[in-house]
């Protein structure tokens, strides 16, 4: 059987071991809000979007790159208009983002527990590293893992890399994760297993809508049903 080959399970950070794409959405929530004066929500919110996406070559992933997205949105839609006070706010927000306590994802700890006894883990995921090391240590789950893994981004190139520096092969790596488009797509191309366990919310940007089909590819509800295949 394929699986009995794993030695290395990695796994994604936000929305898989603990809830973080709630707080972003809150966010754009509060911020179309605070911004109602000069746009409609549902366009500042689009507009938004785009600078974010016009943004990420520049800053990559995380808080602190949301918060300036969201200052620079906010001068767009208010034609250089927006006053101090608004800006300190969307400064505060990203404060306060950055210091939300951690809600881990249910059944992770155990599910993590138990496999840290038989496989060697490793968290891989993207973001900030100074807030992602933060949210490991406070989560309690640091415990558990052999090396911890922070890419500007989840390339195959950079799956790759991981590969080799743990002194596996491929199909001897599983990643598990939320984001059918950082943690699955890119893992199964190089020849290793994915397993999805979705969130309940998904940021655009990690949204695709291709069934995917694979022989190393299985999708699951809930972490502790891992334990029954691993």
């Amino acid at each position: 059987m394929p699986l009995k080959k794993i030695k290395v399970i990695a796994f994604d950070a936000d929305d898989t071991l603990w809830v973080n794409e709630t707080f972003f959405r809150k966010a754009e929530e509060e911020f179309c809000e605070l911004l109602i004066d000069f746009m409609p929500k549902e366009q500042a919110n689009k507009l938004l979007f785009d600078v974010e996406m016009q943004n990420l070559p520049i800053y990559g992933y995380g808080i602190k790159p949301f918060t300036l997205s969201l200052i620079e949105a906010a001068i767009n839609i208010s034609n250089g208009n927006v006053p101090i006070t608004l800006v300190q706010k969307l400064i505060d927000k990203g404060k306060e983002m950055l210091q939300e306590p951690i809600e881990l994802i249910d059944g992770i700890d155990q599910t993590l527990r138990q496999l840290s006894q038989q496989y060697r883990l490793v968290v891989a995921t993207k973001g900030d590293l100074l807030d992602q090391e933060r949210k490991l240590i406070k989560s309690g789950l640091e415990k558990y893992f052999h090396h911890i893994e922070i890419v500007s981004d989840k390339t195959e190139k950079n799956y790759t890399k991981l590969v080799k520096h743990l002194d596996i092969s491929e199909n001897e790596f599983l990643m598990v994760g939320n984001s059918l488009k950082s943690d699955i797509l890119p893992v199964l191309n190089i020849g290793a297993h994915a397993f999805h366990i979705p969130f309940h919310t998904t940021w655009e940007h990690e949204m695709i809508h291709e069934e995917i089909t694979h022989t190393n590819f299985r999708s699951f509800t809930k972490a502790s049903e891992l334990l029954e295949v691993l």
